[in-house]
């Protein structure tokens, strides 16, 4: 795997760059009211946002998703735009299994059904491959990212868009690592093997392996961040999804490493607290 401090610099020049740029527009809308409420939103991205593993159906559970979902339990962020008073159609046009290569066709749909607020969750999948070797690079993620995000800007509705972070695929391991069932349930289902593959090993190159797979997540993030920052009227969860500390009861035991429906809750209420219409 190449070395990417130099990106990692990079990234961050961009993103404290564009900061700066924008930084008396972004302290003057602090200071304005919220955005219109929004009659469409469409929500891009990949499993957790399609709320995999929160039911029967397994892979696509859209009613569970924090950002469109209807359950009472969740809260999803539609929930709570309508809660505000928004008449609202809502599209899940996220894809389990995505990857951020694919994003641009999730974005170009959105910008279709002229969605007013869009949010995106992509990246795990870019860092869960079978091997570290495999994941994607950080400039071809970035890339991917900042081509949505222009089609987005471009579309004729002008959407508000939420930008969340990846969260801590490790923290994720340490959880459940201890557990047979989820060690077991990992292994027959050949998940996330750049993260996951023997999971209990202290060995140097285990070890070493796992760390290259979060650091890359941080790129990833870093990347995100910076690609947010350079569009109009995008907001930045802050790395509430990344530093949030996910307990047991947050993932699914379907397969030990989605988001369950609490977890999906509490990406609902982390995030919403990042929107527009609240920071």
């Amino acid at each position: 795997m190449r070395t990417t401090t130099g990106v990692r610099r990079a990234l961050t020049a961009v993103a404290t760059a564009a900061a700066l740029v924008v930084g008396l527009s972004v302290g003057a809308a602090s200071a304005s009211a919220a955005p219109a409420l929004p009659a469409k939103m469409a929500a891009l991205g990949d499993s957790i946002t399609q709320a995999s593993m929160t039911c029967s159906a397994l892979l696509s559970c859209p009613t569970n998703s924090w950002s469109t979902g209807t359950a009472a339990s969740v809260a999803s962020h539609a929930t709570r735009l309508r809660q505000a008073g928004a008449q609202l159609t809502t599209y899940n046009d996220a894809v389990p299994g995505a990857v951020a290569a694919g994003l641009p066709a999730q974005a170009t749909r959105a910008a279709g059904q002229g969605a007013q607020y869009v949010t995106i969750e992509i990246g795990a999948n870019d860092a869960c491959k079978d091997s570290v070797s495999q994941m994607t690079s950080t400039d071809a993620f970035a890339a991917s990212i900042q081509t949505s995000l222009a089609t987005l800007a471009a579309s004729q509705a002008k959407p508000e868009i939420f930008v969340a972070s990846i969260p801590n695929l490790k923290r994720l391991l340490d959880l459940n690592k201890s557990s047979v069932s989820a060690r077991l349930t990992w292994a027959l289902l050949g998940l996330c093997k750049s993260m996951l593959a023997s999971p209990t090993s202290t060995k140097a190159a285990d070890v070493e392996r796992r760390e290259a797979v979060q650091t890359r997540v941080n790129e990833y993030n870093l990347a995100l961040e910076a690609a947010c920052a350079a569009t109009a009227k995008c907001r930045w969860d802050g790395y509430a999804v990344a530093g949030y500390a996910f307990a047991k009861s947050d993932i699914s035991t379907r397969d030990y490493f989605h988001p369950s429906v609490s977890g999906q809750a509490s990406l609902a209420a982390v995030t919403w607290e990042k929107t527009q219409w609240r920071s």
